[in-house]
């Protein structure tokens, strides 16, 4: 609870202690009473309700109840004796934030009694007060009934998306973590092998040079291809570790669609700056799948390429006008079309396909990432 005032101005733009401008409302009923007595024990009700009200923010653990109950007691003892109940206003807005689940049950079961025992003890005795302010009395009901609950319910909820942001947080971690052990692997089984030859052949040269030259240059020529041979290794690897951009892959796509003879348009921006690079890699894999089926299957004079990138959802869809697919869309179990499905959900995405006048394959994404280039 030592942070409950800060997830009240998260939520509510309101800083907790604001509330206590609303305490000029208690003094007006308790002035109102006759006796001197009843005028202090108001005004000392007041004062103690201020501090309970601060200490159940500032403190910890089983304090914060101890300190809630005490308020409750208060906020039952104003609305018998000076027919002011608005204190189970503030009450049935902090108890939202217990986290307790079975403590916050209690405790709100306890205020909603206290609560009625004032009015009802209010009503009997006909105070005035109370049927001067009946619909207020009445809203005021309606709402400590439904406020901590909702209160309670956006709470919880809050904290759900906070661990599950930490949880994404530490699976991105971890998702780094693993690539660069990825990227140690590869580098190790990439050059390890080519240096440590390198090195030994440069060494045999070296001691073959005063004796067989015909031999050591040989082995020079050996260094010479498996340097030649690492370098294009390393180029390789540092390639797959940049991905696929799919303004890269449409360009791509632009020069094998052109090389069928088949007309090619693009509609949308290529340049994803809210997808994940890992997303877009998929999306650029399955696309160029997408289009080599194209060319190799549908007999299509023309080829459309839609990208819709929404607030949550990327949808790219590639459109031709060839012959179609002869069997039912459900029944297809090529490689291609698996690979792609199984892309695809890997990142939660999906893949439907129609069959009418043409193709249409759609792929949708996860477009929720805001990504610094």
């Amino acid at each position: 609870m030592n942070k409950w005032s800060q997830v009240l101005r998260k939520h509510t733009g309101l800083n907790p202690y604001v509330w206590v401008v609303f305490y000029i409302f208690p003094f007006y009923f308790v002035f109102r009473s006759s006796s001197t007595y009843d005028i202090v024990i108001g005004i000392s009700m007041i004062f103690v309700y201020l501090i309970c009200y601060v200490l159940s923010i500032v403190s910890k653990g089983k304090l914060v109840y101890f300190w809630t109950i005490v308020q409750i007691a208060i906020s039952c003892l104003m609305g018998i004796m000076f027919g002011y109940i608005y204190f189970s206003l503030f009450l049935a807005f902090f108890l939202g934030y217990l986290r307790n689940r079975t403590v916050f049950f209690i405790l709100y079961s306890i205020h909603i009694a206290s609560t009625l025992v004032a009015v009802n003890y209010g009503f009997i005795m006909l105070k005035p007060d109370f049927l001067k302010q009946l619909p207020f009395v009445l809203l005021c009901l309606i709402t400590v009934v439904l406020l901590p609950i909702n209160t309670y319910n956006r709470s919880k909820e809050d904290r759900l998306q906070g661990q599950l942001d930490d949880a994404n947080k530490r699976i991105s971690d971890l998702v780094k973590l693993e690539e660069r052990q990825r990227i140690a692997r590869d580098l190790h089984d990439t050059l390890g092998q080519r240096l440590s030859l390198i090195g030994l052949k440069s060494e045999l040269a070296g001691k073959l040079i005063n004796h067989d030259t015909k031999q050591a240059a040989a082995e020079m020529q050996d260094v010479h291809q498996t340097a030649r041979i690492a370098l294009k290794e390393v180029r390789e690897l540092v390639t797959q570790m940049r991905g696929i951009k799919l303004d890269d892959e449409l360009h791509r796509v632009h020069q094998v669609l052109k090389a069928a003879q088949i007309k090619f348009s693009v509609t949308g921006d290529p340049r994803l700056n809210n997808t994940s690079l890992i997303v877009e890699n998929v999306i650029s894999m399955c696309l160029k799948e997408a289009v080599t089926n194209v060319v190799k299957h549908s007999q299509a004079t023309a080829c459309d390429i839609v990208i819709e990138p929404g607030k949550m959802e990327l949808v790219v869809t590639i459109r031709d006008n060839g012959i179609g697919m002869k069997i039912p869309v459900d029944h297809v179990r090529g490689n291609g079309i698996r690979g792609m499905r199984e892309r695809l959900e890997f990142v939660n995405g999906s893949l439907d396909m129609i069959t009418d006048q043409g193709t249409t394959v759609v792929m949708k994404v996860p477009n929720s990432y805001n990504r610094q280039e």
